[in-house]
C-alpha cells in the first residue's frame, strides 16, 4: 500500500511522523490559505468533524461512535458547535474549490 506522506529522508519507505505532517504539510497550507493567527493541531480535525457530522443531521450515536467518545453528552457538548446556514454555506463552497 503506499503511504500518503512518505518520509523522503527514508526514500519513502516510512510515513513521515503526525507532528510532520502537521508542520509540513498541513500548517504552510494553511498559511497559504490565508488562515492565520490559529492554533490548528489534530484536535481541530475532530470538532470539524463533529461540527460537520451535527450539521448534516447525523444521529448523535453514530457520531459518538465515530469521534470514539465515552458519552453522547462529550459529542454534544464539548465538540460541536451550531453552525447556521450562512457558515454551513460558506463551509461547503470552501470544499468544494478545495476539492475542484
Amino acid at each position: 500500500m503506499p503511504i500518503l506522506f512518505p518520509s523522503l529522508r527514508v526514500n519513502g519507505t516510512q510515513p513521515l511522523t503526525p507532528d510532520k505532517v502537521l508542520n509540513k504539510v498541513i500548517r504552510p497550507a494553511l498559511t497559504r490559505a490565508g488562515i492565520t493567527g490559529k492554533a490548528i493541531g489534530w484536535h481541530s480535525f475532530r470538532h470539524s468533524l463533529a461540527t460537520n457530522l451535527r450539521s448534516l443531521g447525523v444521529d448523535v450515536k453514530v457520531a459518538q461512535e465515530l469521534l470514539r467518545h465515552a458519552n453522547s453528552r462529550t459529542t454534544m457538548g464539548l465538540y460541536t458547535q451550531a453552525v447556521s446556514a450562512a457558515k454551513r454555506n460558506a463551509s461547503q463552497r470552501q470544499m468544494e474549490m478545495l476539492l475542484a
